[in-house]
């Protein structure tokens, strides 16, 4: 199933790529820094509102669909979920309505939160539809509809913004696409739960292994946007716009990585388990964590090495040096915090221990504010960028040991250590090529620093690439002979 999922998402996986790249290109050019900071923190507004009311009934969607198949239980168990959906949309509009009416906010970044506020219903129910076919395996339609909702929020974002929204702009196009995906979608699912009854039982059950599932997503997200907040009081939305700019150059390109994996990697965990047990369990998420730091080791050196073209190449004027300054330390805390959400993390959902998965992120998420509080005063922008790499970093390490208590999930050591050598020698042979600037260094860097990763992975045969390669290759050979 695995496998399966990453072939199946792949185009999924190479338009959120695409994407990304153009929204950083993009919406660094059309609004101003102070503009890009607004958007940045009602962004951040708009994904803690989401995760504090809805994002646990999507994880327990996400767990217990399969549960439900095999019991052929999955009109009861949709309907309970979405009516307690119902009831929380119902409530939502005006918790909203209050804390924008009473928090003091300059008009344009209120409006932009108003428009990010706007988007967390539609976009809470959208996700649903996305979890529930993941989980059955709908590995097409989970796919198209990924495509469609990141391509189309892009696009109404850019229309906005020119017809003059500003930070605004890109949070109504996240609104508008979700309302649109669900008149294509939301048919199916509630003739899926049609005939099923609400039960309060079940849903005590799925909001006992669903709500430390967002509090640990809460405090992860306290990690991730308490430095702009931060910034925004001790300096401005400019410093913010900086910040956010470099934040997003090395999350980005490693969160498309994480969200393919995650995509893939959930589910066939899920099913593993429920289906074959513990040994099927195994084996499936060392095939899943070899091949996750295969990709995503290599991905975070080289960002942090190409930090300053890249950010000559995609960054708009006012924003390129102080972005090429934070891309690298956001590279180490984006690659901490993508193989703690992805992998780590799994070890608590699949043993149904939820509540050890908010105690692993408590530590981090304090350590993150009292760095941000001390560092940031006296270091500003740099600061920020240390805490985040700090407190990413501490983060795995307890997601790591707790995890241990709830489903201990194999770490392929081989692997880490054959891909740290071929890592350490493509940031050699990086090192050496000269700083002409623009795309040309960043073609030859990311060029040469692939050439040379890929040779030592094969030389090294981390994780039997070149063992499977020859199978491959012998089964072609098979197949095609006379």
């Amino acid at each position: 199933m695995f496998r399966r999922g990453l072939i199946g998402y792949l185009p999924a996986n190479i338009v959120q790529g695409l994407v990304g790249i153009l929204t950083i290109v993009v919406f660094t050019r059309l609004l101003t820094p102070a503009q890009y900071g607004g958007y940045a923190l009602a962004l951040t507004v708009m994904t803690l509102a989401h995760t504090t009311l809805f994002t646990w009934l999507e994880a327990a969607l996400a767990r217990f669909q399969a549960r439900a198949v095999e019991r052929g239980e999955v009109a009861d168990h949709l309907a309970t979920l979405l009516r307690a959906f119902a009831g929380l949309a119902l409530v939502f509009p005006v918790i909203a309505g209050l804390a924008v009416w009473l928090v003091p906010m300059p008009p344009e970044l209120k409006l932009a939160v108003i428009a990010g506020l706007a988007a967390v219903v539609f976009r809470s129910l959208i996700r649903m539809v996305q979890e529930r076919r993941r989980a059955d395996g709908e590995v097409m339609g989970a796919s198209a509809l990924d495509m469609a909702q990141t391509a189309g929020s892009f696009a109404v974002g850019v229309l906005a913004i020119t017809l003059g929204a500003g930070a605004a702009g890109p949070l109504l196009g996240l609104a508008v696409v979700a309302v649109l995906g669900l008149v294509w979608t939301l048919r199916k699912e509630l003739a899926l739960a049609r005939g099923g009854r609400f039960e309060a039982a079940r849903l005590k059950d799925y909001a006992a292994y669903g709500l430390p599932v967002s509090l640990s997503l809460i405090l992860s997200l306290v990690i991730a946007s308490t430095d702009r907040f931060l910034l925004a009081a001790f300096m401005n939305a400019e410093a913010v716009g900086v910040y956010h700019a470099g934040y997003s150059l090395a999350n980005r390109s490693l969160d498309v990585m994480f969200i393919w994996l995650g995509m893939a990697g959930g589910p066939a965990m899920v099913a593993a388990l429920e289906r074959g047990g513990r040994a099927a369990l195994d084996a499936s998420a060392r095939e899943q964590s070899s091949f996750m730091v295969l990709l995503t080791f290599p991905a975070a050196v080289g960002v942090a090495l190409v930090a300053h073209p890249l950010a000559q190449v995609m960054v708009g004027g006012p924003l390129v040096e102080g972005a090429a300054r934070v891309t690298p330390w956001v590279a180490v805390g984006a690659l901490f915090s993508g193989l703690t959400t992805y992998y780590l993390h799994q070890a608590f959902t699949l043993g149904r221990k939820t509540h050890l998965l908010m105690a692993a992120m408590v530590i981090p998420a304090a350590v993150n504010l009292v760095l941000n509080l001390i560092l940031i005063p006296r270091f500003q922008i740099a600061g920020a960028m240390w805490s985040t790499a700090a407190s990413y970093t501490l983060g795995a390490a307890m997601s790591w040991l707790l995890g241990r208590r709830a489903m201990p999930l194999p770490l392929p050591l081989d692997v880490i250590w054959r891909s740290g050598l071929a890592c350490a020698a493509m940031a050699v042979a990086v090192l050496q090529i000269p700083a002409v600037g623009g795309f040309l260094e960043l073609f030859l860097k990311a060029g040469v620093g692939a050439a040379v990763y890929g040779a030592v992975v094969l030389l090294l045969d981390a994780g039997g690439l070149r063992s499977r390669g020859g199978v491959i290759m012998r089964g072609l050979r098979a197949r095609t002979a006379p």
